[in-house]
This record gives structure tokens, sequence and C-alpha cells, in this order.
């Protein structure tokens, strides 16, 4: 059956349930890919996997399966495509994306059928809260690093020079905390950063977390603004930080607000690789 629309997600808006009806199925190495027009199930998008997918179980006809894996998925009107097979970045025009709900391979599941989706709320959370505080750490180290820049650069949500865009190679969401490597080569080096500002990693490590305490003391307020309902669309992270709204691009899950963050902390770890070096932040959020 050719897809005439994304599927509508409700994560966004923090539902850990829904219920929807059966639009394709898609046989996969690791089970049965269920396509819903509808679902509250977060997916991993292979473009960027910074957060797992949800975890909880898809129940038809009075028999609940376990989600074993989401994938986001995606068709130009042919086959479904799913995670690294997918040629184009989620929201390209003259696509489809779709969430592929992957269960056992011997599951009962056919076209039409309408099937509950049930999401682990706690793990969701916990998920939620890594994805927060991963957030909230790029701009801290953001502006730790602020003085390192001889040149100008693009700045980040809160106006400093964004390290975190530029060096970021690879990010990792997990429960109540983050993993974020950074690359500091020729490259960043060109763009006017100065190495010797990560001498003192301590120093660094410390104008990070008295901005992150300073920041969820205040209980900022949390939302996830959208430009639609599809998993396609726009999806925007916006935290009311003193001075204004921080705003990143986003399509992943988070708190409501900073109040149930409790504390957010980070240590930074440096090591020489080929060609320069590398900065670890891990992010704990308490």
């Amino acid at each position: 059956m050719p897809l005439s629309s994304d599927t509508i997600v409700d994560y966004p808006d923090g539902a850990v349930a829904s219920t929807g009806t059966v639009l394709a199925t898609v046989p996969l190495p690791q089970g049965l890919g269920v396509v819903l027009d509808r679902t509250a199930f977060h997916a991993v998008d292979a473009g960027w996997p910074d957060q797992p997918a949800d975890r909880g179980t898809l129940a038809v006809a009075g028999q609940a399966h376990p989600i074993v894996d989401a994938v986001v998925g995606a068709t130009d009107g042919g086959d479904i495509l799913v995670g690294t097979e997918i040629p184009v970045r989620t929201g390209a025009e003259g696509w489809r994306f779709v969430v592929v709900h992957v269960v056992a391979g011997d599951a009962v599941v056919n076209l039409g059928d309408e099937v509950q989706v049930t999401v682990d709320a706690g793990y969701r959370k916990a998920l939620s809260a890594g994805h927060t505080g991963c957030h909230l750490a790029s701009l801290a180290l953001d502006l730790a690093l602020a003085d390192a820049w001889a040149k100008e650069v693009p700045a980040d949500a809160l106006g400093h020079p964004g390290f975190d865009a530029l060096a970021c190679q690879r990010s990792r969401i997990h429960e109540h905390g983050s993993t974020d490597v950074y690359r500091v080569g020729k490259s960043l080096r060109r763009r006017g950063f100065d190495p010797a500002a990560l001498d003192d990693l301590a120093a660094v490590e410390a104008r990070a977390n008295a901005a992150l305490a300073a920041w969820v003391a205040t209980g900022a307020g949390i939302r996830i603004d959208r430009d639609g309902p599809g998993l396609g669309d726009r999806r925007r992270w916006v935290c009311a930080l003193p001075g204004g709204d921080a705003v990143i691009p986003c399509g992943g899950t988070h708190l409501t607000s900073l109040a149930e963050a409790g504390a957010v902390t980070v240590s930074l770890a440096l090591a020489a690789v080929e060609g320069g070096l590398e900065l670890t932040m891990e992010t704990t959020v308490a």
C-alpha cells in the first residue's frame, strides 16, 4: 500500500501510549517491521542516532508483542527503506517518513489491524533527562570556551561561539546522561579555535558546571515546538533560560522543565589522537 503521509508522532507531547492502524509491514533481518498511521513510540534516526529507541509493546488482537527495536523508515513511493538504507535526511521533500516498530518475525500482524502501543514510561523519562542534559551541557561547554576563538564563528542558541556544533563527532544519549565526543584538529584551528584553551581542563569543566547549576536552579520550563504532527516535520527544543529562550533543532524526547532535572553536571577528558585532540564530555543528570 503506498503511504500518503508521514507517521503522526505523539511523543513530542509526552505521550506514552497510542492507538494506530497498520499501514504496512516490512520483513527485516531482526524481525517484522510494523508501520502505523500514528504512534507514541520514539524511533532511532540513522542520520543522527543519538537517542535510542523507546522500549515497550505493540498489542494486536489481545496479544502484546515486545517491540525489540524502532527505526525511522522512508519511501518516495516505492519500497520502504529502513535505517542506513535511506539516502536522504529526515524531512526531505518528496519522501514520507515513518516509524518502523520491530517485533518478532512470527508475530501475526495484518494490514488494517488496530494496535495499541505502550511505552516504558520510566525508561522514556530517563532518556528524556539524558537528552535535556545533553543540550544544556553543549550550551555550557560553548560558554566555557567562548574566549578561545580568534575568529567569528556561528553562534549557539545563547549567542556564544558554537564549539559543540563545529567540533562534535558523535553524541549518544543514555539513561540520565549522555556522552559527546569532539575533535580538535586542523579544521577547527583554521576556524580560529585555540587548543591551548583546553590546557586547564579543570577550569573549563568548572565554568561549565557553574553555568549548569545556575540554569537548573531556575527550574526553567521546556517545550517542543514543531511545524506539524508528522515524523518528518521539524521540531525544536525550547528552554526558557535567563536572558531568553534557547532553541535547538531536535527530534528527541525531553523533560518538561529543569525542575525535573535535579542537577546536571559534566566531566571532561582529553586525549591525543592522530592529527589533533579528542575531547570527551560525560553529562550526568541526577
